[in-house]
């Protein structure tokens, strides 16, 4: 990892793919890639799947535990930035996870994150999503604290590994049920590709002065060549360079509202 970090450092690659322990990655890239200026934190940043195939990006999934309202600004202008560049969405929508769709819902920090996210000009803001919303699609980005966001990240990957489970076992319960089963196949596995976390690639580490992206532990070797062809859009689409021009346009918003 820290050869592979270091090769980004200096220029030697254009990217760093890892399956390894998600917190050693993290270390590397922070301190050997570094993180990009005007950064605040970094943020872990998986695709999940929803129910039109789309998927929407959730970010941050764990990179940092508490978070700041000005956190959670940047996250969305990040997660923007590489949706825009690798989904090739005009204007990515970006949400903020709450207990309600009201502005004036939730803690402190999704209170106050609300009111920057609602001012920025940098993302298409489309208000809080609840948890309930995520696998329909209501928003092409996502943003929460590491805490909250790890939660939900395993909660859907939990219940998508039960429910396939009791499907399974509901299909082969009786010589009735499989018989059934096999009109069904071909829509259970369907369904089964579009929940499978290899056809979406890695979770981007954003916020890092390159691109530096982690791979599923369990990864196959499907998986490894989806995150392979993810870095190759994230790096032909210039995923640094349109972060840093968010932040800078941002930066200069915020000087002439001063």
């Amino acid at each position: 990892m820290v050869l592979a970090a270091a090769a980004v450092k200096q220029g030697v690659a254009d990217a760093c793919i890892s399956a390894g322990n998600t917190g050693a990655l993290m270390a590397a890239g922070l301190f050997v890639v570094g993180r990009m200026k005007g950064i605040k934190r970094p943020a872990l940043a998986p695709t999940i799947p929803t129910t039109d195939g789309k998927g929407f990006v959730l970010l941050d999934a764990g990179a940092n535990a508490d978070a700041k309202p000005e956190h959670l600004l940047q996250f969305g202008m990040m997660g923007s930035a590489y949706v825009s560049a690798v989904e090739k969405i005009t204007k990515p929508r970006v949400g903020l996870l709450n207990i309600g769709t009201e502005s004036n819902k939730g803690t402190d920090l999704t209170k106050g994150a609300y009111v920057l996210l609602e001012q920025n000009t940098q993302i298409n803001f489309v208000g809080n999503v609840e948890a309930r919303d995520l696998l329909s699609g209501v928003a092409d980005v996502v943003v929460t604290d590491g805490f909250t966001g790890n939660m939900v990240l395993k909660t859907i990957e939990g219940t998508a590994g039960s429910l396939m489970k009791m499907v399974k076992g509901a299909m082969t319960a009786t010589p009735l049920s499989k018989l059934g089963a096999l009109t069904m196949k071909k829509g259970v596995y369907q369904i089964k590709d579009m929940m499978d976390y290899s056809n979406y690639g890695g979770a981007c580490l954003f916020g890092l002065a390159g691109t530096v992206v982690k791979a599923h532990g369990s990864s196959n070797a499907h998986a490894i060549e989806t995150t392979v062809a993810q870095v190759i859009a994230m790096v032909e689409g210039n995923i640094i360079g349109k972060i840093n021009e968010s932040l800078e346009q941002s930066k200069k918003e915020e000087q002439i509202n001063e």
